[in-house]
This record gives C-alpha cells, sequence and structure tokens, in this order.
C-alpha cells in the first residue's frame, strides 16, 4: 500500500501540473496507457495467488478511476483555459466601421426602387414581379393594343424566337404585362406596384435599351379617379419631399387606360436650372388612367363590377430629377468614380420614419 501510495501521489502531482492539453495527454498515457504505470502493475498480478490478486486488483482499479476522474477534472480546467486564450487573441473590435459600408455603394436605382416601395408599401400596395421574357398576349394584345399598333413593330420591340407552342416572344416592353398576370391569377380587390426591368430599341441621352419601371394597378369595386389622383399627388410629394408639390393630370391617350392622363409637377427651368416646386412650370414624369374595360374582359374580370387604375414612370427618370443626374446612360456605364459620388451607403435603408434620400 505504501507503494500504490507513493505512485497515486506521483501521478496526480503529474496531472495537476500539466500546463495545457498535450502536456495532460502526456501524463494520461504515462498512467493509463498500454505502457503505462498502472496498466504494468496490473499485468505484474499474474504472478500473484488468487486471494492476493484479487485484493490487489480492488487496489489497482480504485487508483486507475481516481487518477482518470483527477485527468478529467483537469481537461475541464484547460479546456476553459484555452478557449479564453483563443477568444483573447482573436477578439474582434466590434466598434470598427464595416469593411462594406466603407467601400461600396448601392446604386441609385436600387435606392430609387426601395424609396418607391417603402411609399406605396405604406398605402397597402404590395410588390408583383414576373418574368423579362414575355409573349404578346401579356405584352400587348390584353393591353388592348391591336396588331398594327406603333409599338408592336420591330423598331420600338426587341422579338426573341418563337415559343416551343409557336407563341411569339419579346423581351417586355413595360411592366405591365405583370398587371394582367395579377388580373388572370388574383381575384380583386388588387393593389400591387410592379417595378422591375423592360426593354426597347432606343439609345441616346434620355433612353437606353433597357431601362427600369414601375407600374402600379389597382382594381375594387368602387375605385374613381380621385383615387388615382390622390394616390399620385401622395406619392409625388412623399418622392420628393416637398409638401406642396403641385401634381396635374392632362389629358392624354392610352390604349389600356380610359380616361387617360400624363402626370406632371410643378417645376422651373429659369437659368437652365431645374428646380422642382410651386414655380409654375410643368414636367412631366408619367402616365395613367383608369384601366380600359376592354383590358379587364380580356383579364376576365366584369367591367361593369369592377373598376380600377393604373399608372407608370420610369424609374431612372425618377431618380435623375431627384438626385440631380444629368445622363441617363451614365447609369449603365459601370464607372465607379460616378458610383461613390451618386451612390448611398449600404446600410442607409430608406423608410418613411427616417427619411427617403438625401
Amino acid at each position: 500500500m505504501t507503494s500504490l501510495d507513493a505512485l497515486k501521489s506521483d501521478l496526480l502531482s503529474l496531472v495537476s501540473g500539466a500546463s495545457d492539453l498535450p502536456a495532460l495527454e502526456e501524463a494520461r498515457v504515462a498512467a493509463l496507457g498500454k505502457k503505462g504505470r498502472i496498466t504494468g502493475l496490473m499485468g505484474d498480478m499474474r504472478a500473484l495467488s488468487p486471494e492476493e490478486r484479487k485484493e490487489r486488483g480492488q487496489q489497482l482499479n480504485a487508483l486507475k478511476d481516481e487518477v482518470a476522474a483527477a485527468i478529467e477534472a483537469r481537461r475541464g480546467v484547460l479546456a476553459k483555459e484555452a478557449l479564453a486564450r483563443r477568444l483573447e487573441a482573436e477578439r474582434v473590435d466590434v466598434t470598427l466601421p464595416a469593411r462594406p459600408e466603407a467601400q461600396g455603394r448601392i446604386h441609385p436605382i436600387t435606392q430609387t426602387i426601395d424609396e418607391i416601395v417603402a411609399i406605396f408599401a405604406a398605402m397597402g400596395f404590395t410588390v408583383a414581379e414576373g418574368p423579362e421574357i414575355e409573349g404578346e398576349f401579356n405584352n400587348f394584345t390584353a393591353l388592348n393594343m391591336p396588331a398594327n399598333h406603333p409599338a408592336r413593330q420591330m423598331h420600338d420591340t426587341f422579338y426573341l424566337p418563337a415559343a416551343p407552342d409557336g407563341t411569339d416572344r419579346v423581351l417586355r416592353t413595360h411592366t405591365s404585362p405583370v398587371q394582367i398576370r395579377t388580373m388572370l391569377a388574383e381575384k380583386p380587390p388588387i393593389r400591387i406596384i410592379a417595378p422591375g426591368r423592360t426593354y426597347r430599341s432606343d439609345y441616346d441621352q434620355t433612353h437606353t435599351p433597357m431601362f427600369h419601371q414601375v407600374e402600379a394597378l389597382v382594381i375594387g369595386e368602387d375605385i374613381h379617379m380621385g383615387h388615382l389622383k390622390g394616390t399620385l399627388l401622395e406619392f409625388a410629394r412623399a418622392f420628393f419631399g416637398i409638401d406642396d408639390l403641385p401634381v396635374r393630370f392632362r389629358p392624354s391617350f392610352f390604349p389600356f387606360t380610359e380616361p387617360s392622363a400624363e402626370i406632371d409637377i410643378g417645376c422651373s427651368r429659369k437659368g437652365g436650372e431645374l428646380k422642382l416646386g410651386n414655380f409654375g412650370d410643368w414636367l412631366e414624369i408619367g402616365g395613367s388612367g383608369m384601366v380600359h374595360p376592354k383590358v379587364l374582359e380580356n383579364c376576365g374580370l366584369d367591367p361593369s363590377r369592377w373598376q380600377g387604375f393604373a399608372f407608370g414612370m420610369g424609374i431612372e427618370r425618377m431618380a435623375m430629377l431627384k438626385y440631380g443626374i444629368p445622363d441617363l446612360r451614365t447609369f449603365f456605364e459601370a464607372d465607379l468614380r460616378w458610383l461613390k459620388h451618386y451612390g448611398f451607403v449600404p446600410l442607409d435603408m430608406p423608410n418613411l420614419a427616417q427619411g427617403l434620400g438625401r
């Protein structure tokens, strides 16, 4: 027993003195491994008598259990110390600015779409989406555009090879097909906006082959022109941040609305500088009107029961007016200097409470 007490003291001292997990593993192997000191003593019991072997086995098993428990306890202490050292070495200064915030910018088009969505979301509109490759029915026919309508001609529209079923396909020229898809798939009442990319064969200072539009559709049993005018008045004033911004509705013609109206906002062009506000001049920002009964019929809705309004505007044009961007083509030139000047920091998300933008 005296020799076992000395062995226990020696092994426990070795365990408690281990300074890290590798040193503790060496202590475990020295005590309990295949060639460990306790393992060696158990092998020596073969030379003992049965009575001595029984007594010796009990003593060695007790010693083995005590050393194993000490090893596990020391392992837990060393693991916590190792974790603490690692956390200290890998500590991150959370007060430093995030790298994307200092480097990247939100594109003005993305920012403008977010601003528009925030305003209409507060009015109860939802966002609807659709494919950019459309059939002629959704893009033209359902919108009351006859086969000889100028917008359907090759010089305005990008036509694609026909679908396997023979249907003509185009790159959508507006987001109005999203309105058609919504009316075909959902039952009124409907209140949606449809922002997205559109395509037309134009390229100059105010036109590009690919551009962005946002259109809106409201369908209900008692919708009238007053709802259209009130919605656009509130939107224009909220988007441009001018509480008394005048909004004018000028009679026009669109095949998919009746009556139809252009949307104008007040401005000044004195000295060659455009300034928005109540200055006596006007600037067009989009088109609008009450949904044509033929469009409702084409979507399976009874025009004697359901009425609605729709409007649309170019997102680039809205961004140019609000943020003073002179040339539409610069939106798509991938100039990092331009983006750094006109872009927005990533975490500056637009909302009605904190403001929509600069």
